[in-house]
């Protein structure tokens, strides 16, 4: 028992030495620490921390700066190694001096005809002016800007002219703007009367612009242009479009995928120049100003002023015509002449007063409902005075009649060919009398006055009787394979179409859908009511204005 005693305590021992060594040490550290704070005080620890904080910034700084100094020596010698030399501040300045000194040259041609390209190139230098430079110089002086801007509008122009020199214009002048025109003639023509029969009390202006787009809906079925021409900003977004349409096909390609050089392009050309275009050219004042200006040369016919008055219907127009005239009456009367001069004044102020009781006249029938429908009239009477074809064909107020109940019934490519080919015939008489004339003076001209004639006809032949013309006028199949052996073998004539023209005049005449139905049809009632040839009997002859003879048609009852 004694013997296992021993042995535990042996076994203790270990412990007790760890214990004692464990004692000895919290010991020695708690009196370190308590003369540690006697010494230093009680914030001591604090300053110790943040000893050692400071100790180990300034190290990393240390490093940091050794290692960027060390980097910039190594950079320098690797610059100086392999890279050449940076060139000195005089040289750079005589360089850049040279530049400066150079002339900008541009070549001012654009479609190879200096008649056309000098009034381009001002137009082009306006263009800069009003458009980009009043602004660009607040930014900048530098030219080279202007001048790419000038090399991008020159290669458009340069572009366009290229491409329209590969595009036939005949066809285009003399069928398809012709059918838009008389289209549009149209549609305006059925909105009026459309109006006309409502005799509805609503604004007239606006219901109108509803009515003339409805028409137009039904007449070309899937295109209407009411949002463009009644919404400014889908007018500038449709402009935007085109504009970007033009620059695909004009620009190239590098200026038209800068992005910058694009729109910038495209703004200015719609809303800078497209836009104020088309609102001057749709301005009624503008309008009425041109007209002015192309007639204001011209002497107006005195048959064509009276007809106008008689046919009017409008009661505000016929008073400012009997006012204007009531102005240059008095003016005249206040004269103080003598000598020729009188009997000139005398029928000058005679015609006005004529001029003035017409007016006075048809105002005080339009007031008092006398007036009646010329339209109604003939349709109650039955009987109308006969056109012939060849009468209506040779006047052009009739013409634009027949033409637009053409197009109503799908006829017009025999109308338009017979004019065309009308026009044809007066143009190659004439220029064969030159030539002609050309020889007898000694002149050589045959071959450029024969090939021009062989162009014209060929011209007329693809648009109206060969199969890939559209629309195409049917004819006897032997008259046109004779026409075109004439056309490849013989030299042309101006009757080098008469047998195909006497074929077409000889349809619309006589073809049922043409001519004899036009006689029944409204527009040839109108036709005659504009030709002064409709008139009610208990009414006619009260116009002072009868005097004035009828125009000169063979009337048939």
């Amino acid at each position: 028992m004694f013997g296992l005693v021993s042995i535990f305590y042996h076994l203790l021992d270990p412990i007790k030495a760890l214990f004692r060594a464990g004692v000895s040490i919290w010991g020695w550290g708690g009196l370190g620490v308590i003369l540690f704070v006697v010494t230093f005080g009680p914030f001591a620890i604090f300053y110790f921390a943040f000893y050692i904080l400071c100790f180990l910034g300034g190290g990393l700084a240390v490093t940091l700066l050794f290692g960027k100094i060390n980097s910039e020596k190594y950079l320098e010698r690797c610059e100086h190694s392999f890279l050449p030399a940076a060139p000195t501040a005089l040289p750079r300045a005589l360089e850049e001096m040279k530049r400066e000194s150079r002339q900008i040259k541009i070549d001012r041609r654009l479609t190879g005809s200096s008649i056309i390209d000098e009034p381009l190139q001002q137009v082009i230098q306006f263009a800069l002016r009003d458009y980009i430079q009043y602004w660009y110089y607040t930014l900048s002086d530098d030219e080279s800007f202007l001048l790419e801007v000038r090399k991008t509008t020159q290669n458009a122009l340069v572009q366009f002219a290229t491409r329209s020199k590969e595009v036939d214009w005949q066809p285009y002048f003399t069928t398809r703007l012709v059918n838009d025109f008389a289209a549009h003639l149209h549609v305006f023509r059925k909105a009026q009367q459309r109006i006309e029969d409502s005799k509805q009390k609503k604004d007239v202006s606006e219901e109108f612009v509803d009515t003339f787009f409805e028409v137009e809906v039904e007449m070309e079925k899937e295109v209407c242009r009411d949002l463009i021409c009644t919404s400014v900003k889908d007018e500038e977004a449709f402009l935007r479009d085109l504009c970007e349409i033009l620059l695909y096909l004009f620009l190239p390609p590098g200026d038209f995928h800068n992005k910058n050089m694009r729109y910038f392009l495209r703004e200015t050309l719609a809303k800078g120049i497209l836009l104020p275009l088309i609102n001057q050219l749709s301005d009624p004042d503008y309008i009425n100003q041109y007209i002015i200006w192309l007639i204001r040369d011209a002497n107006c016919n005195y048959e064509a002023f009276l007809n106008i008055i008689k046919l009017s219907d409008k009661v505000v127009e016929l008073e400012a015509v009997r006012d204007r005239a009531a102005e240059e009456l008095q003016y005249l009367r206040s004269l103080d002449t003598a000598g020729d001069d009188i009997s000139t004044i005398k029928n000058q102020i005679n015609s006005l007063l004529f001029v003035k009781k017409i007016c006075e006249s048809r105002v005080q029938r339009l007031n008092s409902g006398k007036e009646v429908d010329r339209l109604k009239l003939a349709a109650n009477f039955g009987k109308l005075c006969t056109i012939p074809l060849d009468n209506i064909l040779m006047n052009n107020v009739a013409l634009q009649f027949f033409m637009d109940y053409m197009q109503q019934t799908g006829g017009q490519a025999h109308l338009f060919f017979w004019l065309t080919v009308e026009g044809y015939r007066v143009t190659a008489q004439q220029q064969l009398d030159v030539l002609r004339s050309a020889q007898k003076d000694g002149k050589r001209q045959s071959n450029q006055t024969k090939g021009l004639l062989r162009a014209a006809a060929v011209g007329v032949y693809d648009q109206y009787l060969s199969e890939k013309a559209s629309p195409r006028v049917h004819v006897d199949d032997n008259l046109v394979s004779k026409l075109a052996e004439k056309l490849n073998y013989e030299d042309t004539t101006p009757e080098i179409f008469d047998d195909i023209q006497r074929k077409v005049y000889e349809i619309m005449l006589k073809d049922e859908q043409f001519y004899p139905s036009f006689r029944q049809n409204p527009l040839y009632v109108r036709m005659l009511a504009e030709l002064d040839m409709l008139k009610d009997p208990s009414i006619r002859g009260s116009d002072d204005g009868d005097l004035v003879s009828r125009r000169s048609f063979k009337c048939q009852l």
